[in-house]
């Protein structure tokens, strides 16, 4: 296999040759399952599990993620143990469901993240505000791609919802049922990129996905007859080429996407806030009830939406939750470390 077409480059061949296995095989995540990895390698494709330094010594958010370049032993039987894992760049995270401050690698190394959602009761424009938040941050550039466009819509009325965010990424309104969308869709991925496909479950991911690579690369379901909506399909990240010249990354849908920003002041620059954050009277305002607050005026005048401010607000506390909750699990791994280090040296004495 051609690594260059998954994006093997010299960049990523220097970062090998600083790594201590840098005489071994390499090669870029396709598949996570469970207890092993799908690695994409010049010799073919490997499963793949964990040293056990890695396995334990590393944080889950830490470990191997699809698009991730790592370094590995291959045995016979394309098995492989992996030894290293090359910086990430580009890497996609959300909040891991049920924590307060674990997050979740998606995918790494990604260019482009498409936001899909589907024209009907799937389309919530808060939901894709806070996709395309937790993208920005990232340095990945969004997408916003509004699927099942074949269905009767009110399409002015969409755009009249999407307009702040349509200022903020490219919106593209596609169909499996409308060749000239898919077209559309497939020139906006340009050689050599990687993207990601994101959202929630049943607005047709893996659809789009067989569509774009013109062949059925991967599993879908119909609609269901009793809820009227698209079936989730999609159980794992999965990596697959598109004409041999782009990586595309499936994801599974997802209920919730939770925020794992580090500084919420992007926030008002992405929302279009920040104009009026910078007209406040006070530097520290806080825009819910102080007095010469020029946010709360414009939302009052008209002039900000305020579904936008709330959901700004909203974002805002889960931002800075989130960083708050991560710096004290620091704070705590960070003393335990410590306390670690000091039975080692103690026992070292003895």
């Amino acid at each position: 296999m051609n690594l260059n077409n998954y994006g093997w480059n010299d960049k990523l061949n220097q970062l090998k040759q600083e790594s201590t296995y840098n005489t071994l095989s390499h090669g870029r995540v396709s598949i996570v399952h469970r207890t092993c990895y799908e690695v994409v390698s010049e010799n073919g494709l490997f499963q793949c599990e964990l040293t056990g330094n890695m396995m334990y010594g590393k944080l889950d958010s830490e470990l191997p993620c699809t698009g991730d370049w790592v370094i590995f032993q291959p045995f016979d039987d394309h098995k492989g143990i992996i030894v290293d894992m090359l910086p990430r760049e580009r890497t996609l995270y959300r909040k891991k469901n049920g924590t307060v401050a674990d997050k979740q690698a998606i995918a790494s190394y990604v260019d482009k993240a498409f936001i899909v959602q589907s024209l009907d009761d799937n389309f919530n424009v808060r939901r894709a505000e806070r996709f395309m938040v937790q993208i920005l941050e990232e340095n990945i550039k969004p997408v916003l791609v509004l699927n099942k466009a074949d269905l009767g819509l009110d399409r002015q009325k969409i755009e009249e919802q999407i307009e702040h965010i349509a200022r903020q990424m490219p919106v593209l309104f596609t169909s499996i049922h409308q060749s000239q969308t898919i077209l559309q869709l497939r020139e906006s991925i340009s050689e050599g990129e990687t993207v990601v496909f994101v959202g929630s479950s049943g607005v047709g991911k893996s659809s789009l996905v067989n569509a774009l690579c013109r062949k059925a690369v991967l599993l879908t379901s119909d609609i269901s007859l009793s809820t009227g909506k698209g079936r989730h399909t999609s159980t794992r990240r999965e990596m697959v080429l598109i004409d041999n010249s782009s990586v595309l990354i499936d994801t599974p849908g997802v209920r919730e996407f939770g925020l794992t920003i580090g500084n919420s002041d992007s926030l008002a620059e992405i929302l279009e806030i920040s104009d009026y954050v910078k007209l406040c009277r006070f530097r520290d305002c806080e825009h819910i009830n102080e007095p010469g607050c020029a946010v709360l005026e414009a939302v009052k005048s008209g002039a900000l939406d305020c579904r936008v401010y709330e959901s700004y607000l909203k974002l805002q506390r889960e931002a800075w939750y989130f960083s708050a909750s991560e710096h004290e699990k620091r704070k705590k791994n960070k003393s335990f470390s410590k306390l670690v280090d000091e039975v080692k040296k103690h026992k070292t004495n003895l």
